[in-house]
């Protein structure tokens, strides 16, 4: 039988965030970096090959894999324990092949800014190993984003198949990975043309009544999720605005201080996270899953959103470009997470709940992913969804980072 996790004297013990200060948590307490372990352990026994995480029946080049394999990869560079650097290693040698071609359903002629955010990982990959056909796979990669549709403003597509459309959730697929390909392979524009998606996604989603950033903009005013005059879709959807949140931090770490824009970069990102600062719950810590209508019935906190929010700001702390109300506002928001979400399994796993299972704009019916909040709050919602599972893994590193310093 599954149980909540209790409050215990030595074992599974909720983090008190009185003592978070501390460099050294007593007996009675967890670490985050410990959270990070126990979730990445779990989630390696669930599924021991990476080619099969988020429920695929086989090997796929998919974004929710990548995440977690990026997530892996940063809990070796912390803890230096091979097992999470090999499970991120797996699950490239199996995609990629002796030649550097993506296998698992890749096609640069999709134009999917979703398949980019695998190549991430390729980065500590090839400096480790130094096997062209990881270098091979990110010029692949490279590739598909020098010839992706754009907006007449230079906004990328989603995706070929959404045409003329500008989603949150594209910027962090794609952006942070063509700035580190700038800053690692000495491609300046690289650089330039991440900062300029986040220019060009901010301009057209910034919703003047909130400050938050509605999930998707069409540029035609074709879709009939579109506002007419606007082109926004309707609602901010908290895992859109949390893939965005991510995204401008990440990508602030391959902006040098001195280039002309990086200013203006760590302003976005404070006008951003200022906005989702002030949406965060009150009682719990924790974002809502469509959040600029919280107290509508049916709403409810949702934990992929609230591990990426608290990521972010912990990240964005630390990184100095946040004040102090932010990384309390990650503390409580872990906390509550905590409270909220995990849970104890018989197997001495631990699982995190009340994940959004999926979410998007337009299909082929008017009634499809309309963006109403009737639609956003009537997706399914499971355990143990990688959109959760590696931003709680990487809130806990950001978090520990921060304790360490203490």
């Amino acid at each position: 039988m599954i149980r909540k996790i209790k409050y215990y004297i030595i074992s599974l013990v909720v983090f008190h965030w009185v003592s978070f200060g501390q460099s050294k948590p007593k007996d009675n307490q967890i670490a985050p970096i410990e959270w990070a372990k126990k979730m990445a352990d779990s989630d390696q026994r669930r599924v021991p090959n990476p080619v099969f995480l988020d429920g695929v029946k086989y090997p796929k080049w998919n974004y929710t894999n990548g995440l977690i394999a990026l997530a892996n990869q940063e809990l070796y560079t912390y803890t230096k324990n091979q097992k999470y650097w090999n499970y991120a290693l797996s699950y490239a040698d199996q995609l990629i092949d002796k030649e550097g071609k993506i296998l698992g359903g890749y096609e640069l002629e999709k134009y999917s800014l979703d398949l980019i955010n695998s190549g991430k990982i390729l980065f500590s990959i090839y400096e480790k190993t130094k096997e062209e056909r990881y270098k091979t796979a990110m010029d692949v990669l490279h590739k598909q984003l020098e010839g992706h549709p754009k907006n007449t403003d230079g906004g990328y597509w989603h995706k070929k198949s959404y045409p003329w459309q500008m989603w949150l959730d594209g910027v962090y697929m794609a952006d942070p990975f063509v700035a580190q390909y700038g800053t690692t392979f000495n491609v300046s524009k690289g650089i330039d043309e991440a900062i300029l998606q986040v220019e060009r996604i901010q301009e057209h989603t910034f919703d003047p009544k909130t400050g938050l950033n509605f999930h998707g903009y069409d540029e035609k005013r074709a879709q009939f999720w579109a506002n007419k005059q606007t082109g926004q879709s309707a609602h901010t959807w908290g895992r859109a605005q949390g893939w965005y949140c991510m995204a401008l931090v990440d990508i602030l770490d391959f902006v040098p201080e001195n280039h002309p824009k990086q200013k203006e970069l760590v302003k976005i990102l404070q006008q951003v996270y200022t906005a989702v600062l002030k949406a965060q719950d009150p009682k719990t810590g924790l974002w809502w899953q469509v959040m600029d209508m919280p107290a509508e019935k049916g709403n409810y906190l949702e934990s992929t959103c609230s591990t990426m929010f608290v990521y972010s700001f912990s990240k964005a702390y630390r990184k100095g470009y946040l004040d102090k109300n932010f990384i309390t506002a990650a503390k409580v928001g872990f906390n509550g997470i905590i409270k909220q979400f995990i849970k104890e399994n018989e197997d001495q796993t631990i699982s995190i709940t009340k994940c959004c299972a999926v979410a998007g704009l337009g299909g082929k019916n008017p009634q499809d992913r309309d963006g109403s909040f009737e639609y956003y709050i009537s997706e399914p919602i499971r355990d143990d969804d990688a959109k959760a599972v590696g931003p709680f893994i990487m809130a806990g590193i950001e978090l520990q980072k921060i304790l360490d310093k203490k």
